[in-house]
């Protein structure tokens, strides 16, 4: 048998946590839990987890700020927010901050280990390439998940980084929404939502708008592509 894959859950309701670590134990996951942000921030950055549940409302520090810190430190473990605030809104701040996943309160322990799968599997399915995606005068840097466009550097989120390098590596391709709901923000993902839509509006602000070619491109009831604009 193989290395187990390690979870840490942060979460303060003692039932909620000895569920969720129950469940997952018996899924063949070693995790441990941690009660509150500032314990959670400390055992994420000290040892090396495969995943990261976080819930919101958190004593010492909120799950959002916890997700940032992690996030600058360790920016490629998934983490999947568990919480009880379940407004759009919330959800594209979790998304925004760095979360992989968001799953609202109360919950199934099925659908958790589902989407927990997906992220691990996203992750251990990464195609590590050439470092560089060349597009006209679009740069992306794989490798420091850097971008750049006419040598400008390009600020995004992580969500907006990784939606950009998905279309990126499908270039020329026209991506549906529900293959960008899976593959950006994990399977179950409500694609009836308007937030893929806000996502591609978020990145035409900052890799289209003040330059004349036009990389992102819409095809009404398909998807989204980004190719040079010929």
């Amino acid at each position: 048998m193989g290395i187990k894959q390690s979870i840490l859950v942060v979460e303060d309701e003692p039932k909620v946590a000895t569920f969720i670590k129950k469940g997952l134990e018996k899924s063949s996951f070693t995790t441990e839990v941690a009660n509150d942000g500032m314990m959670g921030n400390k055992m994420a950055l000290k040892n090396n987890y495969h995943a990261i549940i976080v819930d919101i409302n958190l004593p010492k520090m909120n799950g959002y700020d916890l997700c940032k810190l992690i996030r600058q430190k360790k920016p490629e473990v998934p983490i999947l927010i568990l919480s009880a605030l379940d407004s759009i809104d919330d959800k594209l701040l979790g998304f925004d901050i760095g979360a992989d996943d968001y799953l609202v309160k109360p919950f199934e322990f099925s659908e958790l280990l589902a989407r927990l799968k997906s992220l691990l599997k996203r992750v251990s399915g990464v195609v590590r390439g050439a470092n560089s995606i060349n597009i006209a005068d679009l740069a992306i840097d794989s490798e420091r998940k850097e971008v750049k466009r006419m040598n400008n550097r390009i600020d995004l989120s992580a969500k907006e980084y990784y939606l950009l390098e998905y279309l990126a590596k499908n270039a020329g391709k026209v991506i549906s929404r529900a293959e960008l709901a899976e593959k950006i923000w994990g399977i179950s993902f409500d694609s009836g939502t308007n937030v893929i839509d806000v996502y591609i509006n978020f990145l035409r602000k900052k890799i289209d708008k003040d330059y004349e070619k036009k990389l992102i491109h819409t095809y009404i009831g398909i998807g989204y592509t980004l190719k040079e604009d010929v």
